[in-house]
């Protein structure tokens, strides 16, 4: 009996002392291993971003700045998040990470770019001219409250082509509006988009078009000078 037990108790003990031995092995190994450096994961995230795997980039730069706030590239990270973000168009979240570097690091040598990469969060949901045009009228600010603080800026020169755009998209969005206005007989306010791109928007490209709807908008405006009183558009705006 004794012996029987003897080698039941042999072969009950060979299997806990095999995994207490493997859970000491992974014990010192998790104890000895060497923390990733503020150097390692940042390589890490710029080989993930250029390789185009942004999400893990993110990972990489946001464990930089949990780990090591203070070092010098937590900084570099802050913007790696905010690019991969832009990089993979998820233009609300980056444009948070960009406004929060600009809040943080007021005097930082990378402005221009960040502030540039703003107006290209909006501009780059720039809807078409039949649309709402509430981006379009971000993007310019943004674009210009650049060029004004960075007028030397490479930047700067970018944004002034996007500018350029910026308005034109705005005055198209006047001149559909004005033209929808003047086939419903609306003619004082068609009269209104059209000189507002005159007075704003001119040298764009539309200068042509917009003279030539104002002269037939003017004859319409006197021919209805001319009705009698009674028959004249109440409609009219």
């Amino acid at each position: 009996m004794l012996k029987e037990f003897s080698v039941l108790s042999k072969k009950l003990l060979l299997p806990i002392a095999i995994i207490f031995f493997l859970s000491g092995c992974a014990w010192w190994k998790s104890k000895d291993m060497p923390k990733s450096n503020p150097e390692t994961l940042y390589q890490k995230g710029y080989d993930n971003y250029q390789k185009g795997r942004y999400e893990k980039a993110v990972e990489s730069f946001q464990r930089l700045k949990d780990e090591y706030p203070l070092s010098d590239l937590a900084i570099r990270a802050e913007l790696g998040i905010a690019d991969s973000r832009f990089s993979m168009k998820e233009y609300g979240y980056a444009e948070t990470a960009y406004n929060d570097f600009v809040n943080l690091h007021p005097a930082n040598e990378n402005l221009p770019y960040v502030m540039h990469q703003i107006g290209m969060c909006h501009y780059n949901r720039l809807l078409t001219i039949d649309r709402d045009q509430t981006e379009t009228w971000k993007a310019l600010s943004e674009f210009e409250k650049l060029i004004a603080r960075f007028p030397s800026s490479k930047f700067s020169f970018l944004a002034e082509k996007n500018v350029r755009e910026c308005k034109r998209r705005i005055a198209e969005h006047d001149y559909y509006i004005g033209e929808i206005y003047f086939k419903m007989k609306k003619y004082k306010a068609a009269m209104r988009r059209f000189d507002n791109i005159v007075k704003n928007y001119s040298h764009l490209g539309l200068d042509y078009k917009v003279s030539f709807i104002i002269e037939e908008t003017k004859k319409q405006l006197a021919k209805n000078e001319e009705k009698p009183k009674g028959k004249e558009n109440s409609k009219e705006k």
